[in-house]
Protein backbone atom coordinates (compact mmCIF):
# COMPACT_ATOMS: atom_id res chain seq x y z
CA UNK A 1 0.00 0.00 0.00
CA UNK A 2 1.23 3.56 -0.96
CA UNK A 3 1.78 5.44 1.98
CA UNK A 4 0.21 9.64 1.03
CA UNK A 5 2.38 12.18 2.63
CA UNK A 6 0.87 15.17 4.03
CA UNK A 7 0.59 18.22 2.56
CA UNK A 8 2.66 21.30 3.72
CA UNK A 9 3.15 24.79 2.96
CA UNK A 10 6.65 26.93 2.25
CA UNK A 11 6.66 29.51 4.29
CA UNK A 12 9.53 32.84 3.48
CA UNK A 13 9.73 35.77 4.42
CA UNK A 14 11.21 38.55 2.24
CA UNK A 15 12.71 41.80 1.94
CA UNK A 16 14.63 42.66 -1.56
CA UNK A 17 15.54 39.42 -1.92
CA UNK A 18 16.26 38.93 -5.19
CA UNK A 19 19.61 37.84 -5.21
CA UNK A 20 18.87 34.28 -3.07
CA UNK A 21 14.86 33.81 -3.74
CA UNK A 22 14.78 31.63 -7.27
CA UNK A 23 17.36 29.11 -5.39
CA UNK A 24 14.97 28.79 -2.28
CA UNK A 25 12.03 28.50 -3.94
CA UNK A 26 13.23 25.93 -6.50
CA UNK A 27 14.80 23.90 -4.33
CA UNK A 28 10.92 23.41 -2.57
CA UNK A 29 9.08 23.29 -5.57
CA UNK A 30 7.81 20.27 -4.46
CA UNK A 31 5.29 21.54 -1.55
CA UNK A 32 1.84 21.53 -2.16
CA UNK A 33 1.18 25.89 -0.96
CA UNK A 34 4.09 28.50 -1.04
CA UNK A 35 3.35 31.47 1.07
CA UNK A 36 5.75 34.76 0.61
CA UNK A 37 5.03 38.03 3.53
CA UNK A 38 7.04 40.57 1.53
CA UNK A 39 7.81 43.93 3.77
CA UNK A 40 8.14 46.33 1.08
CA UNK A 41 10.56 45.09 -1.80
CA UNK A 42 11.76 47.36 -4.29
CA UNK A 43 13.86 44.97 -5.96
CA UNK A 44 12.53 41.39 -8.26
CA UNK A 45 11.48 39.80 -5.05
CA UNK A 46 8.16 39.73 -6.06
CA UNK A 47 8.48 38.98 -10.02
CA UNK A 48 10.43 35.82 -8.88
CA UNK A 49 7.81 35.10 -6.42
CA UNK A 50 4.96 35.10 -8.92
CA UNK A 51 7.12 32.78 -11.00
CA UNK A 52 6.35 30.05 -8.31
CA UNK A 53 2.70 30.46 -8.03
CA UNK A 54 3.41 31.97 -4.55
CA UNK A 55 0.66 33.09 -2.16
CA UNK A 56 1.94 37.07 -1.90
CA UNK A 57 1.19 39.26 1.20
CA UNK A 58 2.76 42.24 2.19
CA UNK A 59 3.07 43.57 5.91
CA UNK A 60 5.54 46.38 7.04
CA UNK A 61 8.03 44.57 9.35
CA UNK A 62 7.87 44.90 13.26
CA UNK A 63 10.51 42.28 14.51
CA UNK A 64 11.12 38.66 13.20
CA UNK A 65 8.98 36.58 15.53
CA UNK A 66 5.85 38.89 14.60
CA UNK A 67 6.69 38.47 10.82
CA UNK A 68 7.56 34.91 10.66
CA UNK A 69 4.03 34.30 12.89
CA UNK A 70 1.95 35.91 10.74
CA UNK A 71 3.91 34.03 7.59
CA UNK A 72 3.24 30.95 9.18
CA UNK A 73 -0.59 31.63 10.03
CA UNK A 74 -1.37 32.24 6.31
CA UNK A 75 -0.15 28.83 5.48
CA UNK A 76 -2.88 26.39 3.81
CA UNK A 77 -1.71 23.34 5.80
CA UNK A 78 -0.97 22.38 9.23
CA UNK A 79 2.56 21.30 8.09
CA UNK A 80 4.79 24.15 7.38
CA UNK A 81 8.17 24.52 6.16
CA UNK A 82 10.27 27.18 7.41
CA UNK A 83 13.07 29.05 5.46
CA UNK A 84 14.76 31.92 5.08
CA UNK A 85 15.17 33.65 1.72
CA UNK A 86 18.73 33.21 1.71
CA UNK A 87 18.46 29.41 2.27
CA UNK A 88 17.95 26.36 -0.35
CA UNK A 89 17.44 22.71 0.64
CA UNK A 90 19.56 19.59 -0.99
CA UNK A 91 18.14 17.16 -2.81
CA UNK A 92 18.73 14.93 0.27
CA UNK A 93 16.71 17.58 2.40
CA UNK A 94 13.87 16.93 -0.59
CA UNK A 95 13.91 13.22 0.08
CA UNK A 96 13.98 12.73 3.27
CA UNK A 97 11.24 15.85 3.83
CA UNK A 98 8.77 13.23 1.33
CA UNK A 99 9.57 10.65 3.66
CA UNK A 100 9.39 11.85 6.85
CA UNK A 101 5.93 13.27 6.51
CA UNK A 102 4.47 10.09 5.21
CA UNK A 103 3.92 9.11 8.67
CA UNK A 104 5.69 12.14 10.98
CA UNK A 105 6.26 11.10 14.46
CA UNK A 106 6.97 13.97 16.05
CA UNK A 107 5.51 17.90 16.60
CA UNK A 108 8.79 19.24 14.53
CA UNK A 109 11.83 18.27 12.71
CA UNK A 110 15.63 19.74 13.15
CA UNK A 111 17.61 20.47 10.02
CA UNK A 112 21.09 20.69 9.12
CA UNK A 113 22.23 24.06 8.27
CA UNK A 114 25.48 24.34 6.31
CA UNK A 115 27.13 27.43 6.07
CA UNK A 116 28.27 29.53 3.33
CA UNK A 117 32.30 30.94 4.21
CA UNK A 118 32.36 34.09 1.96
CA UNK A 119 34.08 31.98 -1.22
CA UNK A 120 32.90 28.57 -0.16
CA UNK A 121 30.57 26.54 1.92
CA UNK A 122 32.25 24.81 5.50
CA UNK A 123 33.32 21.73 5.29
CA UNK A 124 31.14 18.46 4.87
CA UNK A 125 32.73 16.96 7.84
CA UNK A 126 32.59 20.08 10.07
CA UNK A 127 29.19 20.18 12.91
CA UNK A 128 26.92 21.52 11.58
CA UNK A 129 23.95 23.53 14.09
CA UNK A 130 20.65 22.14 13.44
CA UNK A 131 17.48 24.40 13.21
CA UNK A 132 13.32 23.23 13.67
CA UNK A 133 11.96 24.33 10.02
CA UNK A 134 9.66 21.66 9.79
CA UNK A 135 6.99 21.33 12.23
CA UNK A 136 3.17 21.21 12.92
CA UNK A 137 2.22 24.61 13.57
CA UNK A 138 -0.40 23.53 15.54
CA UNK A 139 1.74 23.06 18.20
CA UNK A 140 4.41 25.42 17.48
CA UNK A 141 4.77 29.40 17.76
CA UNK A 142 7.74 32.09 16.98
CA UNK A 143 9.81 32.37 20.64
CA UNK A 144 10.02 36.28 21.06
CA UNK A 145 14.12 36.70 20.61
CA UNK A 146 14.70 40.21 19.45
CA UNK A 147 16.94 38.79 16.28
CA UNK A 148 17.43 35.40 16.18
CA UNK A 149 13.52 34.58 16.52
CA UNK A 150 12.73 30.54 16.16
CA UNK A 151 10.09 28.44 16.36
CA UNK A 152 9.44 26.59 19.33
CA UNK A 153 6.60 23.18 19.59
CA UNK A 154 5.27 22.11 22.61
CA UNK A 155 5.61 18.27 21.92
CA UNK A 156 8.56 15.33 20.26
CA UNK A 157 11.29 16.97 17.73
CA UNK A 158 13.23 14.41 16.40
CA UNK A 159 16.76 15.97 13.84
CA UNK A 160 16.86 14.75 10.22
CA UNK A 161 20.62 14.68 10.18
CA UNK A 162 20.28 13.86 6.25
CA UNK A 163 18.15 16.76 5.54
CA UNK A 164 20.73 19.27 5.00
CA UNK A 165 20.02 22.71 3.93
CA UNK A 166 22.26 25.64 3.06
CA UNK A 167 22.57 28.96 4.11
CA UNK A 168 24.00 31.60 1.53
CA UNK A 169 24.00 34.23 4.15
CA UNK A 170 27.33 35.42 4.03
CA UNK A 171 28.88 36.06 0.18
CA UNK A 172 31.65 37.96 1.44
CA UNK A 173 33.29 39.27 5.20
CA UNK A 174 31.74 42.97 4.39
CA UNK A 175 28.51 41.71 4.84
CA UNK A 176 28.87 39.25 7.26
CA UNK A 177 30.50 42.26 9.56
CA UNK A 178 27.58 44.30 8.64
CA UNK A 179 25.05 41.70 10.09
CA UNK A 180 27.07 41.22 13.02
CA UNK A 181 26.80 45.37 13.67
CA UNK A 182 23.21 45.29 12.73
CA UNK A 183 22.07 42.01 15.50
CA UNK A 184 24.32 42.60 17.92
CA UNK A 185 23.08 46.05 18.40
CA UNK A 186 19.45 44.62 18.09
CA UNK A 187 20.25 42.66 21.47
CA UNK A 188 21.34 45.77 23.53
CA UNK A 189 17.44 46.56 25.04
CA UNK A 190 16.66 42.82 25.67
CA UNK A 191 19.88 42.57 27.64
CA UNK A 192 19.56 45.61 29.43
CA UNK A 193 16.22 44.81 30.33
CA UNK A 194 17.71 40.80 31.40
CA UNK A 195 20.24 43.22 33.88
CA UNK A 196 23.28 40.51 32.55
CA UNK A 197 25.94 40.60 34.96
CA UNK A 198 30.01 40.31 34.72
CA UNK A 199 30.26 42.55 31.18
CA UNK A 200 33.72 43.20 31.10
CA UNK A 201 34.28 38.99 32.17
CA UNK A 202 32.04 38.56 28.93
CA UNK A 203 33.84 40.57 27.06
CA UNK A 204 37.46 39.29 27.93
CA UNK A 205 36.59 35.45 28.32
CA UNK A 206 33.44 34.87 25.80
CA UNK A 207 35.10 35.30 22.62
CA UNK A 208 38.41 33.34 22.88
CA UNK A 209 36.34 30.09 23.79
CA UNK A 210 34.02 30.98 20.85
CA UNK A 211 36.65 30.58 18.67
CA UNK A 212 38.53 27.71 19.94
CA UNK A 213 35.11 26.11 19.96
CA UNK A 214 34.02 27.22 16.23
CA UNK A 215 37.32 26.37 15.07
CA UNK A 216 38.59 23.76 16.71
CA UNK A 217 35.60 21.51 18.30
CA UNK A 218 33.58 22.11 15.94
CA UNK A 219 36.15 21.63 12.49
CA UNK A 220 35.47 24.99 11.07
CA UNK A 221 40.23 24.30 10.67
CA UNK A 222 39.02 21.94 8.09
CA UNK A 223 37.58 25.02 5.52
CA UNK A 224 41.05 26.32 5.64
CA UNK A 225 41.26 30.68 5.74
CA UNK A 226 37.44 30.83 5.30
CA UNK A 227 37.47 28.73 8.11
CA UNK A 228 39.71 30.72 10.23
CA UNK A 229 37.63 33.97 9.52
CA UNK A 230 34.68 32.93 9.96
CA UNK A 231 35.54 31.73 13.87
CA UNK A 232 37.43 34.71 14.10
CA UNK A 233 34.63 37.39 13.32
CA UNK A 234 32.22 35.12 15.20
CA UNK A 235 33.95 35.59 17.91
CA UNK A 236 34.00 39.22 17.28
CA UNK A 237 30.46 39.17 17.37
CA UNK A 238 29.99 38.16 20.87
CA UNK A 239 32.61 40.62 21.82
CA UNK A 240 30.39 43.07 19.88
CA UNK A 241 26.92 42.15 22.02
CA UNK A 242 28.66 42.58 25.64
CA UNK A 243 30.81 45.79 24.58
CA UNK A 244 27.60 47.56 23.02
CA UNK A 245 25.45 46.40 26.13
CA UNK A 246 28.57 48.20 28.48
CA UNK A 247 28.44 50.88 26.58
CA UNK A 248 24.28 51.49 27.02
CA UNK A 249 25.07 51.14 30.33
CA UNK A 250 27.01 53.54 31.04
CA UNK A 251 25.57 55.82 29.24
CA UNK A 252 22.34 55.68 31.20
CA UNK A 253 24.20 55.74 34.72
Amino acid sequence: MTRVREKFSLVVTTFNNAATLDRCLSSAAFVDDIVVLDSGSMDATLEIARTYRARIFAQPFRDYSTQKQSAIDKAAHDWVLLLDADEALTDAARVEIERVLESPEAAGFRLPRREQMFWTFQHRWSWTNTHLRLFDRRRTRMNAAPVHAAPQTDGPVRTLRRAVFQHYGEPDIATKVAKINAYSTGLVADKLRRRQRFLGVRMVAYPPVFFIRQYVFKRYFLSGWAGFISAATGAYYVFLKYAKVYEARRRIQ
